[in-house]
């Protein structure tokens, strides 16, 4: 054989894109690559697709592994997107706070307000907005920031404690941009979300990513950085979804992320708290939530429920990094990172991992659909 049959053929071998991680981000920009008629390879280093969405069928209870996730959007592209690949239920996003027994709507509304001053009608707001008059000019940090949108009273019982067991640092020492999107209303409305569209896909978020990922090849147990120049001869670019830290073995120094721990129970109840989730926004309480999985499908009639405690930590090597601590600190170290992965022409930096940034899955999607778009 020639050295131009040798070529042809090692051509034919190559995949157009190597995939490096099959969560949202990773999955939808594989279909996309394979819509438009490209060879696409995913893999992932876990044992499962859908990465931090991941849900798994537990005695008939889709039981969400890594966390809460409940979809939420206003834009109808994202939106008709995943419609393709799954139903999707009316779930609420309604959470509880519990403060030491006490029981508080979220999103904090009138429900919340009542139980904290008594008020009935919104024309007493004044005493909500008594309370935020304590911070004057422009909020330095997060601290600041809840004050100023819903005062002291409630900053103290239903913020302070969850945020700083949360990020494990102060609420002053906290960036404000953390809680701008905090809601508040004077009405009685419960659901946490100003979206148009909502809910939980039908089946759970495994079966929504495995037919994002139908007919397209997936290596699971795969770690890239254990190999990356055997991986990188595989396909003609790389979508790398990973930390993008990690990507450059921590040359310029680690980015911090918010890690977390999950202690999950088969409880013999058929209902154990009542709520999908209740968040304890006291200091003393370890852990930030107990989530009951089968009411984000409206529950059953079963005579047990599955629970998660979720617990917040510090992240370190060898754990799962969940949420950036974009604070001016790690900022500054990921531009540094950014400007190396502008010089890397083969690779494609994306996802909330790969870009540093604290994505909803909307945004997720919505932006691997905009990098597809850009490769075109």
């Amino acid at each position: 054989m020639g050295f131009r049959e040798i070529e042809e053929e090692y051509q034919q071998m190559k995949y157009d894109y190597l995939v490096v991680g099959a969560g949202l981000f990773g999955a939808v920009f594989a279909e996309q690559a394979k819509s438009s008629g490209k060879r696409v390879l995913v893999i992932d280093k876990r044992s499962h697709v859908a990465g931090n969405v991941y849900t798994e069928n537990i005695r008939g209870i889709n039981v969400h592994k890594y966390g809460a996730h409940i979809f939420h959007t206003n834009n109808s592209d994202v939106w008709n997107y995943v419609q393709r690949f799954a139903g999707f239920n009316r779930y609420t996003n309604s959470p509880v706070a519990n403060y030491h027994g006490e029981l508080y709507s979220l999103p904090f509304n009138m429900y919340t307000f009542n139980k904290m001053w008594g008020v009935i009608t919104p024309e007493q707001e004044a005493k909500i907005a008594k309370q935020c008059q304590e911070i004057s000019g422009e909020p330095r940090n997060l601290e600041e920031q809840a004050i100023s949108l819903v005062g002291r009273d409630i900053y103290e019982k239903l913020i302070k404690g969850y945020t700083q067991k949360q990020w494990g640092r102060p609420c002053n020492e906290l960036p404000a941009f953390i809680i701008k999107r905090l809601p508040v209303r004077l009405t009685f409305d419960n659901n946490y979300f100003n979206a148009l569209y909502q809910g939980i896909p039908v089946g759970g978020y495994t079966k929504l990513v495995e037919n994002l990922l139908s007919g397209i090849e997936v290596k699971l147990e795969t770690d890239y950085l254990e190999d990356k120049s055997y991986f990188d001869s595989l396909a003609d670019k790389i979508v790398y979804t990973g930390a993008i830290d990690a990507y450059f073995d921590y040359s310029l120094g680690t980015l911090e992320y918010r890690s977390l721990r999950f202690e999950n129970e088969l409880v013999n109840v058929n209902n154990f708290q009542g709520n999908a989730v209740i968040n304890y926004t006291d200091s003393d309480t370890p852990f930030t939530r107990i989530i009951e999985h089968k009411f984000f499908e409206f529950g059953d009639d079963l005579p047990y429920t599955i629970i998660t405690r979720e617990y917040s930590s510090e992240w370190k090597p060898g754990d799962e990094p969940y949420y950036p601590v974009n604070d001016e600190k790690n900022s500054s170290l990921y531009s540094e990172y950014k400007t190396m992965a502008e010089r890397e022409e083969h690779i494609i930096f994306g996802g909330r991992l790969g870009e540093y940034k604290y994505y909803d899955m909307d945004q997720v999607i919505a932006s691997a659909l905009k990098t597809w778009k850009r490769e075109l």
